[in-house]
């Protein structure tokens, strides 16, 4: 066990999404983007804590989208193919995980044994107490949903102490910081805040399910060095969604 502090969480599931696998603006994967996040990683859980990360599969395919004038093929049929896509995602992860050193552990929620082992939860807890960092691949294994809710189911199912959500900027805004560059930066948010704005955090489903068992979500900025680290330790980065009454933007 690292002698570093490990902050205020023993365990923490990382939400991943496929396009952080790929250069800004292009598809497949990009393994330098990997290595980049694989070291950050690996920084993080050499405090001491357990990281699980699910990952997206959109920089290879998307299911939801796909289907979109596209009668010859079912949307179901899709899903299936976009779980395969985060898969693939995740054996390069691994690679770049292992050659920085790390104990890893591939787990699908869809059974391909000669590549991963198949997702059990007493499992995923066993290998995470041994400090082997678990990454969860294909979602939930049923068609119809989105990684982000696999995210927030596997997060209740381990009992972690958050969900940290990475993405391309800073945390949630008010608008598209992309596209609008009066948006505004909120700090901290409840859940209620997220639906009744409809604010691009997760899913629905995501957070009505966070909501329900109190799971705080933090929504940051993984492109900025260290900011892996900064989150797994609690420092003040991105944007806080939690239940707190008292949340201000």
């Amino acid at each position: 066990m690292s002698s570093i502090d490990p902050g205020p969480y023993s365990r923490v599931l990382l939400k991943l999404s496929g396009e952080s696998f790929a250069r800004p603006g292009e598809r497949g994967i990009a393994m330098d983007e990997v290595v980049h996040i694989a070291k950050q990683t690996v920084q993080a859980v050499s405090r001491g804590v357990q990281l699980a990360v699910v990952i997206g599969g959109g920089n290879i395919l998307r299911g939801g989208s796909f289907t979109a004038g596209n009668a010859s093929i079912q949307e179901a049929t899709a899903h299936s193919m976009g779980m395969l896509a985060t898969v693939i995602n995740g054996l390069a992860l691994q690679d770049a995980l292992e050659s920085l050193g790390a104990q890893t552990r591939l787990m699908t929620a869809v059974r391909m044994d000669g590549v991963a082992e198949p997702y059990i939860r007493r499992r995923a807890r066993r290998h995470l107490e041994k400090a082997r960092i678990v990454i969860l691949a294909a979602g939930t294994g049923s068609p119809f949903v989105t990684t982000d809710t696999a995210a927030a189911q596997r997060a209740l199912e381990l009992e972690a102490d958050i969900l940290l959500k990475a993405t391309r900027v800073d945390g949630v805004y008010s608008d598209d910081p992309e596209k609008n560059p009066h948006a505004m930066l909120y700090r901290e948010l409840t859940y209620q805040q997220v639906r009744e704005q409809n604010l691009r955090v997760m899913d629905a489903t995501a957070i009505s399910q966070c909501m329900e068992h109190a799971m705080p979500i933090l929504v940051f900025n993984y492109r900025k060095e260290g900011n892996i680290e900064r989150a797994v330790a609690g420092e003040k980065v991105g944007t806080l969604v939690s239940a707190r009454r008292d949340a201000v933007v």
